[in-house]
């Protein structure tokens, strides 16, 4: 039994060999690098992945703590991190394809604009999770996310600023170190919530923003420790390659 840290909001715990093969379709928040590479099977990795899930496998050493910087991957993280909660991952990934239909390629302007009828329309929808909660929460939340962008220029711009627009270096041994929120996901969660979103509590910021890379929580003798750290030092955090070893 592990404690899955999967790119928004914790996962709970499970076995990974029960672990939903969809999970491919739910690698959304790193700068796609056609040059990156999986390393070979000797490399050593955080205990969280199973070496012998390829899916698995390819989102941590292609994904996983990789600076994102693109409004929308963020605002598409939000939509799906709002609809995961209470609920596994299994049924997420299984209906992120119906999310990104139904949510115009999680475009915030559009979403924004919903109108009651549009919701009801979604309600409707058997390939996303039809409740009005959740739903209403994608509209309202795509609403506050254009106010921040009116006065930080990005949203981006805006949740870098928790972590000093540098990404936080962590120095874990093991997985179990590793915490559940952080000083700076409690107050990026507090701030979120005074302008207006939902579903956007420390738990799910903080594996948000493990998963964008605001931090780095490989551990330390996982190989993309390393790599990342060294990316980012090097002001290369939009995309980090990986080198074989």
């Amino acid at each position: 039994m592990i404690r899955l840290l999967g790119p928004f909001g914790q996962c709970g715990t499970g076995t990974l060999s029960g672990f939903d093969r969809s999970f491919r379709n739910f690698i959304f928040v790193a700068d796609e690098d056609p040059f990156m590479q999986s390393a070979p099977r000797t490399s050593k990795r955080c205990s969280w992945v199973n070496e012998d899930d390829p899916l698995l496998l390819e989102y941590h050493d292609r994904e996983w703590g990789v600076p994102v910087h693109s409004d929308r991957k963020h605002f598409e993280g939000l939509v799906l991190s709002g609809a995961q909660a209470g609920l596994n991952w299994s049924l997420v990934l299984k209906k992120r394809e119906g999310y990104r239909r139904a949510f115009d390629k999680f475009d915030p302007q559009k979403v924004a604009r919903y109108s009651e009828k549009q919701i009801q329309t979604l309600l409707g929808d058997a390939e996303i999770i039809r409740n009005r909660l959740k739903i209403e929460g994608a509209v309202r939340n795509a609403g506050a996310l254009l106010k921040i962008q009116e006065e930080f220029g990005d949203f981006d711009s805006y949740c870098w600023r928790f972590v000093s627009g540098r990404p936080k270096l962590n120095r874990w041994k093991t997985t179990r170190e590793i915490p559940a929120s952080s000083p700076e996901s409690e107050t990026f969660s507090k701030d979120l919530k005074r302008r207006g979103f939902s579903f956007v509590g420390p738990t799910v910021i903080y594996a948000y923003m493990q998963a964008i890379g605001m931090v780095n929580d490989h551990v330390i003798d996982c190989f993309r420790h390393g790599q990342i750290s060294k990316a980012n030092r090097e002001q290369s955090v939009a995309q980090v390659p990986v080198e074989r070893t």
